[in-house]
């Protein structure tokens, strides 16, 4: 091509440039990507300090995130980059032990900043789920999500407003299942000349 800059020449004689990195691509399988969660950013709003936002990953139900005023509850949670969204899980508290602390509707907000009760129902979420009983089993399936909505992601808000009829919720645990965006590391590119 053009020897003098440095290019591959048409036979790859001296002039060849090294090898370039492959292209960025998506990630290939579905991952759980609260593994990916920025979690200093991560924030809940009316949570109960002796069941905090934390416990929804370490994996017990026992253990999980309670409300604490009442049963409305905001998570907010940042990923460390940008991904594409597939699916939600939340698990029942405590396995199914207070049916009533279950949540019901849930409002999901993608990249919605400091969202807090004051103006977060005059903000259109993304989608609406009702959770029932059976979606809240350890052996139910995931929730799927609009997919064309969530394919570059860096927050999501979930908005619980309401439960089965507890005063407060409780959620045993939350799984978010999906894949990275193709990114450029700039770390790849060797500099020439």
């Amino acid at each position: 091509m053009f020897p003098s800059l440095g290019g591959a020449t048409a036979n790859g004689g001296p002039g060849a440039a090294a090898a370039e990195p492959a292209p960025a691509k998506d990630g290939e399988g579905l991952i759980n990507l609260c593994d990916m969660l920025d979690k200093p950013m991560c924030y809940a709003r009316n949570e109960n300090t002796s069941y905090p936002l934390g416990n929804l990953f370490i994996g017990d139900s026992r253990l999980g995130m309670q409300s604490d005023a009442d049963e409305q509850l905001i998570i907010h949670l940042t990923f460390q980059e940008f991904v594409k969204v597939k699916s939600i899980k939340f698990s029942e508290w405590n396995m199914g032990a207070n049916p009533d602390m279950n949540p019901v509707n849930v409002h999901i907000h993608i990249n919605r900043n400091n969202l807090g009760f004051e103006d977060i129902e005059d903000v259109d979420p993304a989608q609406t789920i009702t959770l029932t009983a059976a979606d809240l089993q350890e052996v139910s399936d995931a929730i799927d999500l609009y997919y064309v909505k969530f394919q570059r992601v860096k927050s999501l808000t979930f908005f619980i407003e309401d439960n089965a009829g507890a005063d407060i919720t409780a959620i045993g645990g939350l799984q978010i299942m999906g894949r990275t965006v193709a990114t450029t590391n700039m770390n790849d590119f060797k500099k020439q000349g």
